[in-house]
């Protein structure tokens, strides 16, 4: 669809030009607001596919929403490393009742595509369910689909096919966007029906590639990024695109290519994950400024950083956390890391925000990339199991700062402000007056020093590394709020009374002084606080945590509506959940969760989740009587503060008992290493050019498994030659991913094993790993007539393409073969994956012999294999399964997070593959780790009902080996939770 000249209206602000997106009839559409400075105001309500044309325009301060400024906090979630569509549902419910008001995501094209010309969107990849949930939650969504994403999976999102391709990727080759193009057209013939100006959707932002930095400047890429703005924007998707530029280049500002006639469609962003052991950057108003600098290298657009580091990823090892894996890498980059880091980018100005990840997942089946294991936690504040960790506090509190008090969308730097010890930004706003002080501690020691504020000396104390967000002359509805020595976190109107809440670390002894020109009446509701009113207004002190939640209310005096402070330490704080409903804000205090709220007549009906016994406290509009929690009647009474509580506790969750694994049954395969093996449906790997990177010998056929439509898993090699006479070695080259491992036979007997090492700091980004693994051939071997020479590589995953090389097309499986004593003619034969699960896509199966006999799904007939107990030592070098079957019985109102955990001697070298129900849900390599315990996800796992457990053990006969302890392990639970769907899972 071509665009219209009237799809956009210019916004011009007193800094900056901005634009306005979407049909010229809705809420904010009009030319009203296009000619002068948008004020300070409410936020936009939250977003939701209301059938109304919207527009999205900016300045320089922050998006634009119909006119209203909207400060974007965004939290990174991937639906393809979630394969339960139920539970997408139940993480974007946390991310927006713990303050964010947008989810960005990746769309992976090899997730979609098996082959060319083929896309699924359907089942656990329904793209277009997960928008629509995403809008029925209240979340604005950033999509990102490429068509490169980076993101730690194989091939950074390329599919496995694109590597047997002619056309160079990430370029202007025809070929290669001829692909492009028909993978968006795929996306976007879904996306454009999600769009937040059509009133369809949510969709506020769009991505055109990730990290594009290679050619930067030169014709060629400049029309490559032309060409993917045109084809979206013929696509039909008319809401603002941008580019996510890696390490703040300054690269793909607005102008810097083609896009047409068109003005004003573009924002610049860029990425950054810096250290905890580093100063926090000035990436913006404050930095070094210019082209490298951040946000300075386009002053015209707002702040906008696409991803920020909420944790990192862990390699196979777990060199970067000293092998303790994800929970080190959450105690690294914890809340007050958050705090540190994040309140300085909004400090320079970043007012669009998304932290990478907020829920990491798991890279299930081969979907990884060789940088990483199959765990994808990346220590964000949601855990891969679901929970909510302790880095929710941070991100809750700002979130809804930000979403409920405008002061904060429209800040300028104001007068340098000093205070002993710390780093402080000072900012106001133009236009309410309000003055916003961020105060950082870089050293290793509590600072406490005094603040000059503009209402005065205000003593603070800011603990080692880390920082807190002061606030002075800020409007609390009709009142003002002086200073706070604790952060503002929301500011909501419920009735008759505003609500403000502040909150700070255990402990702190809190001070507000709020502006009371005429005495007012001073309520202390709950022992712990204390107040004096004296000439420079009404202060109120309390020590944070000591009971819970403070209340405070304040009434009459000059002021008619009664405003109620409540105060919270961290833990108390992420407790209280604002709602907007169409009857009036809902504040909820008291359950580990909120869900949803809704008001019917003098009913409030809350859902959510409850973790341990609780009380419940409800303040909202006039009139409630009555508190219906997932359901259920609760009795209350009406309080000092208006709100409704509970009489007396709700009970926790119940306790949940997992089975003991056992019945296990074992069958060895490998019957491709036999002589006899009937190889003749195998393709023969014949080919003497390769479209991939990896040269290929001279005098050899081509060996690579791409090559021959084997993308994903394990392949097999079959070399038939005649008379092994003379043969003293036989050395096979071979090319692989990270851990990547071959295994040899002649006729039948072990060769022996070679895998590649476990990559240190140095190697710890290497994507492409390549060896020749020599193996003697014993003196019986070297006989006269046929022998076949069998091979099984497990190649790992493809490199990611992140420098635009093809690095994606590098070779995967054997190279070469080279026989020392002798010269055979050798024809080769390759076998990898069969054809794609139609369920579970191209990514979950490889090319075991067990795979592709239905081993590991469910209703397999194992009943002739040997019954064997665990722990299991054995010495053998392939492959042999293990089948077990194993009932839940959670409570249908509990949600129960349940891994499997693997351990044994270190010292022993295998690999194990898990299927559950037959889903491949990741690799455990017990002689490397560092992960030892796997996500099961619900949908997938059957909590009330009967499970097929499949593990695939491939042993390197170096060792002994197992496996040793499997066991279930519950890893969190909660009662109420969403309701889950079983995933399908079809067995024979």
């Amino acid at each position: 669809m071509a665009l219209s000249r009237r799809t956009f209206s210019a916004l011009a602000g007193s800094a900056a030009l901005g634009l306005a997106l979407g049909g010229s009839g809705g809420p904010g559409a009009s030319s009203a607001f296009a000619a002068r400075t948008v004020p300070t105001g409410p936020a936009p309500a939250p977003p939701s596919a209301d059938g109304e044309p919207h527009t999205i325009g900016y300045d320089r301060y922050s998006l634009l929403v119909d006119g209203k400024r909207l400060v974007v906090w965004s939290g990174e979630l991937h639906p393809f490393r979630l394969p339960s569509p139920s539970l997408w549902r139940d993480v974007l419910q946390k991310m927006r009742a713990h303050g964010y008001n947008a989810v960005s995501i990746y769309v992976a094209w090899n997730y979609h595509s098996p082959a060319p010309g083929r896309y699924d969107f359907t089942g656990v990849r329904d793209l277009d369910l997960f928008l629509r949930t995403a809008a029925e939650t209240g979340l604005y969504v950033i999509l990102r689909p490429g068509p490169y994403i980076n993101a730690e999976v194989d091939g950074g999102g390329f599919p496995g096919w694109l590597t047997a391709t002619r056309g160079r990727a990430r370029s202007d080759d025809p070929e290669y966007l001829a692909h492009v193009d028909e993978w968006l057209t795929q996306v976007n013939r879904i996306a454009r029906k999600h769009l937040f100006t059509q009133g369809t959707g949510t969709v506020l932002l769009y991505q055109i590639e990730n990290e594009y930095d290679a050619r930067v400047g030169s014709a060629g890429s400049r029309a490559y990024m032309s060409h993917l703005y045109r084809k979206v924007r013929a696509d039909g998707i008319d809401v603002p695109l941008f580019h996510n530029d890696k390490g703040r280049n300054g690269y793909w500002t607005p102008g810097s290519f083609d896009t047409g006639s068109e003005r004003g469609g573009w924002l610049y962003g860029f990425d950054g994950y810096p250290s905890p052991e580093s100063t926090p950057p000035d990436w913006g108003t404050f930095g070094p400024g210019g082209a490298k600098g951040g946000a300075s290298a386009s002053p015209s657009t707002p702040g906008f950083v696409p991803e920020f580091g909420g944790g990192w990823f862990d390699p196979w090892g777990g060199v970067f956390f000293d092998g303790l894996g994800y929970a080190e890498s959450r105690r690294t980059r914890d809340a007050a890391y958050e705090r540190r880091f994040y309140l300085t980018n909004l400090a320079n100005g970043l007012t669009l925000h998304n932290v990478y990840m907020t829920f990491g997942g798991t890279s299930w089946g081969w979907l990884p990339a060789p940088v990483v294991y199959t765990s994808y936690d990346y220590g964000a504040a949601i855990d891969e199991a679901r929970q909510v960790t302790d880095k929710i506090a941070p991100m809750h509190q700002l979130g809804h700062l930000l979403q409920r008090v405008p002061d904060f969308a429209k800040l300028d730097r104001a007068a340098d402000v000093r205070a002993t010890g710390l780093k402080v930004y000072h900012l106001t706003n133009p236009d309410t007056g309000a003055h916003v002080y961020v105060a950082r501690n870089d050293g290793d020691d509590t600072v406490t020093a005094d603040l000059p504020t503009a209402a005065g000396d205000l003593r603070i104390s800011v603990p080692a590394r880390d920082a807190k967000l002061v606030a002075a002359d800020l409007s609390l509805g009709p009142r003002k709020l002086k200073y706070a020595s604790v952060q503002p976190s929301m500011r909501v109107t419920a009735g008759r009374q505003d609500i403000a809440v502040f909150t700070g670390p255990k402990g702190e002894m809190a001070e507000l002084l709020v502006d009371c020109p005429d005495e007012p009446d001073v309520l202390r509701l709950d022992p712990e606080a204390a107040w004096v009113l004296d000439d420079t207004g009404l202060h109120v002190n309390a020590p944070l945590g000591q009971g819970g939640l403070i209340r405070v209310l304040v009434e009459k005096g000059e002021r008619d509506r009664p405003l109620l402070l409540l105060l919270a330490d961290d833990a108390t704080a992420v407790r209280l959940f604002p709602y907007d409903t169409p009857s009036g804000t809902v504040l909820v205090y008291g359950p580990a969760l909120l869900r949803h709220a809704e008001v019917r007549g003098s009913e409030v009906h809350l859902s959510g989740d409850i973790a341990e016994t609780t009380s419940m406290e409800v303040w909202g509009p006039r009139g409630i009587d009555t508190l219906v929690w997932n359901g259920r009647r609760l009795p209350v009474r009406v309080t000092l503060s208006g709100s409704l509580m509970t009489t007396g506790p709700l009970p926790g969750v119940p306790e949940v008992r997992l089975p003991r694994l056992g019945g296990w049954r074992m069958r060895r395969e490998n019957p491709e290493a036999g002589p006899g093996y009937d190889d003749s449906g195998w393709r023969i790997a014949d080919r003497k050019t390769s479209f991939s990177t990896t040269a290929v010998p001279e005098g050899q056929p081509v060996l690579f498994a791409d090559d021959y439509g084997f993308h994903y898993g394990d392949v097999w090699y079959r070399g038939t030659f005649d008379d092994a006479r003379g043969i003293e070695e036989v050395a096979l080259g071979y090319s692989t991913g990270t851990q990547g491992l071959l295994m040899a036979w002649l006729d039948g007997e072990p060769l022996g094993t070679h895998r590649m090492p476990v990559p240190d700091r140095d190697t710890v980004r290497k994507g492409t790993w390549t060896d020749t693994a020599a193996f003697p051939v014993r003196e019986e071997l070297r006989s006269p007539g046929r022998h076949v020479l069998s091979v099984l590589v497990r190649r790992m995953q493809h490199d990611q393409d992140g420098k635009a090389d093809d690095g994606h097309k590098a070779a995967r499986g054997l190279t070469a073969a080279v026989f020392t004593g002798a010269s055979p003619k050798v024809v080769w034969r390759i076998r990898g994956e069969g054809p794609p699960d139609p369920v579970r896509g191209p990514l979950n199966n490889g090319g075991l012999h067990g795979e592709r006999e239905g081993w590991h799904l469910p209703g397999f007939a194992d009943r002739d294999w040997e019954p064997v107990d665990f722990p299991v030592s054995a010495r053998y070098q392939g492959v042999t399964w293990y089948r077990t079957t194993f009932r839940l019985a959670v409570p249908g109102d509990v949600d129960a997070s349940v891994g499997l955990t693997l351990e044994d001697d270190p010292y022993r070298a295998y690999r194990t593959q898990i299927f559950l129900n037959g889903w491949n849900l990741g690799q455990y390599i017990n002689n490397v780790g560092p992960q030892h315990t796997f996500v099961l996800p619900n949908g997938i796992l059957r909590t009330r009902g009967e499970n097929t457990l499949a593990l695939a053990v491939l042993s390197e006969f170096t060792t002994l080996s197992g496996p040793g302890t499997v066991r279930l392990s519950l890893l969190g639970r909660a009662l109420g939770g969403t309701e889950v769907s079983v995933v399908p899972s079809p067995g024979r």
